[in-house]
């Protein structure tokens, strides 16, 4: 089975860059990695690459599900799959780009660990736990979501009840029937990854003017349409970092200065969960940058490609 490599890491990296310098040097397509890219009308919330950051390259996976709709894992490792056929029959070279570890994983290792859930939705699951009478809230959206699982577990069992929520809001099927697929093999693919390696302070600079671009470009209309659109936002789509604070400072609830605030804080703390998930991926190759070597950062990364390829690009 042939190599899929990919350009990962956190947030406000670079990735899309490098991306783009490797796919023009080995004649690439690049399928998007992200979780909340895949929305339509979330394209500032997103970071979806702009017309001139694409350079003419050819994405795949942005802006194609409603935020309206359900979607998970694996969903995305069926989509992602399609995608990648598509591109090899084209005579081109599939290069992945993107931070969703969880989405990553679920492609390339297969299903058993497209079961692990998100941090956001592990942290809300366990927030609710914290509160008085959580474990019986918890167990009542298990039994909606999962009943077969909540008939196997006591209200008071809230491991294996956080556990069963998790896997069903990550692959969309109970628990029962996802380990019994696991439990036959799974159907990954080999993978070469690359990231971008920042020293922290000046990561969280990067992610700090990545809002601040996002203000400009229309972040608060942005919330604001999807708020009042007719079709309510579905709780995965409204998990994207940036909509739920500047909602809450449209409501009246906060100032819109504490929103923003909270959305560099938020976005920080995501770009460090995600470099701690890939830095536990052994197959991740990381390269030390300040900006200014991508170009042979790139050519680096090519010529692996290239090599792997044949020469064929």
């Amino acid at each position: 089975m042939s190599t899929l490599f990919g350009i990962v890491g956190p947030t406000a990296s670079g990735k899309t860059r490098l991306a783009v310098l490797v796919a023009q040097r080995v004649g690439a397509q690049i399928i998007s990695a992200d979780s909340m890219q895949v929305y339509t009308r979330m394209e500032v919330l997103s970071a979806q690459p702009t017309p001139e950051e694409t350079c003419g390259i050819k994405h795949h996976l942005i802006g194609f599900v409603s935020p309206g709709e359900k979607y998970n894992a694996s969903k995305y490792r069926l989509d992602a799959q399609k995608a990648i056929n598509e591109i090899r029959l084209a005579g081109e070279t599939p290069l992945l780009c993107g931070g969703s570890g969880l989405y990553v994983d679920a492609l390339t290792r297969g299903l058993r660990l497209a079961t692990e859930a998100d941090a956001e939705t592990r942290l809300r699951l366990k927030r609710i736990a914290a509160q008085p009478g959580g474990d019986l809230t918890l167990y009542r959206e298990l039994e909606t979501k999962d009943p077969a699982s909540a008939r196997k577990y006591a209200p008071q069992d809230t491991r294996r009840v956080i556990r069963s929520l998790e896997i069903f809001y990550a692959t969309g099927r109970p628990r029962g029937e996802m380990e019994q697929r696991d439990a036959q093999g799974t159907d990954g693919m080999p993978a070469c990854l690359f990231a971008l390696k920042w020293e922290r302070r000046v990561l969280y600079d990067r992610v700090n003017a990545r809002v601040d671009e996002m203000l400009r470009r229309g972040l608060v209309d942005e919330v604001k349409r999807l708020s009042q659109a007719e079709a309510p936002v579905q709780e995965t789509a409204a998990q994207a970092i940036g909509y739920k604070e500047i909602k809450l400072a449209l409501d009246g609830e906060i100032t819109m200065y504490k929103a923003i605030e909270k959305v560099k804080l938020n976005t920080r703390h995501l770009a460090k969960r995600q470099e701690t998930w890939f830095r536990r991926d052994e197959r991740v190759k990381w390269f030390d940058t300040d900006g200014t070597n991508l170009g042979q950062i790139a050519e680096v990364i090519s010529q692996t490609i290239l090599e792997d390829t044949g020469g064929r690009a």
